[in-house]
């Protein structure tokens, strides 16, 4: 090689190296991914024998982000997906892609740890020999190019999850407030519950509601379809609208009708919600309670047991409700009242079997307690033997309620 050819070779290794130096700078000055783009693409135009060029990225799908020189418009024409079976720097040729990419002489793939992120597309100018395209250059510029702008998409997702776990987190306490912050736990009554949502927030809500000036206590669970945001919103509108209504009136049938009503509005059918509302009155020792397509809890009173499966259908899943029953039982003075909402009956096992409301059932029928708390406590600690390594899948509820109204106390409990 004569003097003028070393020369011309150590002019391109320094246009090269003053490019890696310029894209680096750039890249540690943190500038934003389209003035990286137009340093690569002016970088390659510049110093290169490139006289066309597409750079494909794969973001959520395959875009091209520089193309200059082409008959094509390649920033509107579809990648190619042949092209991702080759590792390794190949001609293209006829019969290996779709006609407009044969415009080019090269495809150069770039990948990160074995992970396809670009190809390169490139033609080079040929003045009547061989030209002087370096591709391991142009495959070592396009990698540090592409790296940093993938590392910027995952600082990118990493912000935009940690902002969305604080949200989550706020909302989360923000949806405590929906239930009871104390509930009552004396001789003659006891409430209990326990809650876990599958997500920072859930769906599920419960409450319990001494309606003084009719000496009346209100029971109640629910469960929106679907989990996350979505849910506890409409959830927490619910939970609203149910104080409000039961403020106006104790009629079951009108609370059930007008929260129906409510969640078609608000919901516009995408949703329904399972509820079980349940109002006893210590006065005349009488239970009515409505259940609204929810899992049917469990009373037991003496040396009986029943399953409380009266009422209605799914809350807004219709206009107007097909049918509607409020179930009532009389001579009622001490009771064990169990629910829960499906999160926890369709806990599967490692075998895949599903806990089961009869395994409630059985919980309830052996025990003995007067305590909801040591219920729930003995159908947890049950549920959690049975689902061995298995994940939870769904927002879990279970709430208990103890009344003892035989010596006649709680009708005094103004």
């Amino acid at each position: 090689m004569d003097n003028q050819g070393l020369k011309i070779k150590y002019d391109i290794k320094k246009l090269e190296l003053e490019a890696l130096l310029e894209i680096t700078q750039a890249i540690n000055n943190n500038m934003p991914e389209d003035s990286l783009y137009k340093i690569y693409e002016f970088t390659l135009r510049a110093n290169l024998n490139i006289n066309k060029l597409a750079l494909y990225v794969l973001d959520d799908e395959w875009v091209c982000k520089v193309n200059y020189g082409t008959d094509h418009d390649f920033f509107t024409y579809a990648f190619d997906e042949s092209f991702l079976k080759y590792n390794e720097v190949v001609p293209v040729e006829k019969g290996m892609c779709r006609e407009g990419f044969l415009e080019f002489d090269l495809v150069i793939p770039i990948a990160h740890k074995e992970k396809k992120l670009a190809f390169v597309f490139v033609s080079e100018q040929k003045k009547g020999k061989s030209g002087t395209l370096n591709t391991d250059f142009v495959q070592a510029l396009s990698n540090i190019i592409i790296v940093a702008i993938e590392n910027k998409k995952l600082v990118r997702k990493q912000l935009a999850q940690e902002k969305i776990r604080q949200e989550l987190e706020f909302a989360g306490k923000v949806q405590q407030f929906l239930f009871p912050r104390k509930l009552p736990y004396n001789r003659h009554l006891k409430v209990a519950a326990f809650y876990q949502p599958h997500h920072s927030i859930g769906g599920d809500y419960y409450d319990f509601i001494h309606l003084k000036k009719r000496n009346q206590f209100l029971f109640c669970i629910a469960d929106v379809s679907g989990k996350g945001i979505p849910a506890a919103l409409l959830m927490s509108n619910f939970q609203a609208s149910l104080r409000t209504l039961i403020e106006e009136t104790t009629l079951l049938q009108d609370v059930i009708c007008k929260l129906n009503y409510q969640i078609m509005n608000n919901a516009e059918g995408e949703h329904f919600i399972t509820f079980f509302i349940g109002i006893y009155d210590a006065e005349r020792s009488r239970l009515k309670y409505v259940n609204s397509g929810h899992n049917p809890p469990i009373l037991k009173s003496d040396n009986r047991m029943m399953l409380l499966e009266k009422g209605s259908t799914v809350l807004g899943a219709f206009r107007e409700l097909p049918f509607l029953e409020v179930g009532i039982i009389e001579n009622l003075d001490k009771f064990l009242f169990c629910s829960f909402t499906d999160g926890l009956t369709e806990i599967n096992n490692d075998a895949g079997e599903e806990f089961g409301a009869e395994r409630v059932w059985s919980i309830v029928a052996e025990n003995h307690v007067t305590d909801p708390k040591s219920l729930n406590g003995r159908i947890i600690d049950s549920m959690n033997a049975f689902k061995g390594d298995q994940e939870f899948s769904d927002d879990i509820t279970l709430y208990s309620c103890y009344f003892d109204n035989s010596d006649g106390l709680l009708k005094n409990e103004k």
